[in-house]
């Protein structure tokens, strides 16, 4: 059980930055894995960057090593994902996820946010 509340989205032109905040709620917290994903239009969501709350080991996609880096404010149960270098195919509706299993996989995480839409612009 874990309510999660996005914020962060808008308009940036490609090669800028942009970075989503995602405030979580949840008793059993640091168990917990977060997670952002992303869906294009016509497209499956896609697994974006995720982090072990506890110890803070994170994955990334390819398609945005490098350029994403998701982190966690303890004190705050916020976690966030800095995006810099935006391309024209980073715009999507970009979803914060909770989950309990270290995943790529979109059905292992059990609790979403509500999506914010992230458009990048040329």
């Amino acid at each position: 059980q874990v309510q999660l509340v996005e914020s962060g989205g808008g308009l940036v032109q490609a090669g800028g930055s942009l970075r989503l905040s995602c405030a979580a709620s949840t008793r059993t917290f640091s168990t917990y894995i977060m997670g952002w994903f992303r869906q294009a239009p016509g497209k499956e969501r896609e697994f974006v960057a995720a982090i072990r709350w506890s110890g803070g080991t994170t994955n990334y996609a390819d398609s945005v090593k490098g350029r994403f880096t998701i982190s966690r404010e303890i004190a705050k149960k916020t976690v966030y994902l800095q995006m810099n270098t935006l391309k024209l195919e980073d715009t999507a509706v970009y979803y914060c996820a909770a989950g309990l299993r270290f995943s790529v996989t979109d059905t292992d995480f059990r609790s979403w946010g509500q999506g914010t839409q992230v458009t990048v612009s040329s």
